[in-house]
């Protein structure tokens, strides 16, 4: 029986740094698409989200690890490249094209892993789905407003789709189709996969599920580094008997290393591949949707940070504003700060900014602001504003004007 390793918290916080890119300063020189395919595969799963008063969310994590690079670089490797492909992951996704065949299962579950409008537009109008279809293969790739399709009247709910949107989907979730690229708009163009994806990749053999699930929860090992159960069946959104199932064959044969992290009160796993620092120097800015905290009792596990999306709540209750960025600084989550760009203006707005009880408050705000510059200038925004708002501002707003 394979002795259970004691993981000291600090240890274990630090490994899951590693694992997700922070061991490693950002580079000296430009950031291509070398340093963009190793981050990807690293991560596997980049979250794909609509939301765009900061920054399309997908665009961040590279940032976040790699420092600026052309937002283009990344593009080319799903739309011109495709080296990366969109499916539904964690949630809607960029993966490398290597799990397309890992995914099969998934597409081929259709009818019981896709939800609402998808599936119904399929059991009520088959041959309205089925014409969308011959209509990519014959006239090539379609976005859904090209469709004449009246939306229903269901405001403020994000999905809102039209019966054109929901079958262009469902084709989409059962693999029929792919996306082929996105829009200036963020429209999804959706084509065939053989005329989408690398060929190679398309004549890859279909593993069975179960297989197919252990290299899902294998590669959800490698991002995380260490993990509860929990943690690397979200990664996928696989369920929990699949993970279990995998987990304990991954295990067996030595994949994965039970061990026993103080303060988190449940059984983890290691990828005995891990790197174990013994210091993150690191210092970034985290999207909502990054792979470190998408996962929020996993954050608070790992980092003692309470973190929640506050895009949904009232804007009277909100605690800590719209679209919050935690900030990351060396191994600890320190701050947080609510991001806007105003692009028209061209400034970065900080409209709040909140420390971490117990930091080094004008530390953490000379830190946060050369981040928060270095954000502005990769999108390209001329200035940096702080509202008098979060108990951080005032160090902050002096850190940004170059007072100390």
């Amino acid at each position: 029986m394979t002795a259970v390793e004691r993981l000291p918290a600090a240890l274990a916080r630090r490994i899951a740094l590693a694992a997700q890119g922070f061991a490693e300063p950002r580079p000296s020189g430009p950031v291509g698409t070398r340093q963009l395919n190793r981050l990807t595969d690293r991560l596997s799963v980049v979250q794909i989200d609509s939301v765009n008063v900061l920054s399309r969310s997908h665009y961040l994590p590279a940032f976040s690890r790699l420092g600026p690079y052309p937002r283009a670089a990344l593009d080319a490797l799903s739309n011109r490249r495709h080296a990366l492909f969109e499916y539904w992951a964690h949630e809607a996704s960029l993966l490398p094209v290597r799990l397309h065949p890992h995914l099969r299962w998934r597409m081929a579950r259709v009818e019981q892993e896709a939800w609402g409008n998808m599936t119904r537009v399929q059991r009520e109008r088959p041959e309205y789905v089925a014409s969308l279809l011959e209509r990519v293969r014959v006239d090539g790739p379609l976005r859904a407003s090209q469709l004449q399709e009246e939306r229903p009247n269901r405001p403020g709910s994000m999905w809102n789709w039209h019966a054109g949107k929901a079958a262009l989907e469902y084709l989409f979730f059962a693999g029929a189709l792919t996306a082929s690229r996105r829009t200036a708009s963020f429209e999804r163009v959706y084509d065939l996969p053989e005329r989408v994806l690398p060929v190679a990749v398309l004549e890859a053999p279909t593993p069975d599920r179960s297989h197919a699930v252990r290299e899902l929860v294998r590669t959800a090992a490698r991002a995380l580094g260490v993990a509860t159960e929990t943690d690397l069946r979200d990664y996928f959104r696989l369920s929990p008997s699949d993970a279990r199932t995998a987990i304990a064959e991954l295990a067996d044969a030595g994949e994965l290393l039970p061990v026993e992290v103080a303060g988190w009160g449940r059984p983890a796993w290691l990828d005995p591949a891990a790197r174990r620092p013994r210091w993150i120097r690191a210092q970034a800015l985290l999207s909502p949707f990054d792979s470190l905290v998408w996962e929020r009792p996993r954050v608070e596990r790992i980092f003692g940070f309470r973190y929640r999306l506050e895009i949904y709540t009232p804007a009277a209750k909100r605690v800590h504003g719209y679209y919050v960025l935690p900030f990351l600084l060396d191994d600890r989550l320190v701050a947080r700060v609510d991001l806007k760009a105003d692009r028209q203006a061209g400034v970065l707005r900080v409209q709040a900014a909140h420390a971490e009880e117990g930091v080094d408050r004008p530390v953490v705000a000379a830190a946060l602001a050369d981040e928060l510059r270095l954000m502005a200038g990769w999108m390209e925004l001329p200035d940096v504003a702080v509202a008098e708002r979060g108990d951080l501002w005032p160090h902050l707003s002096r850190a940004i004007q170059g007072q100390g």
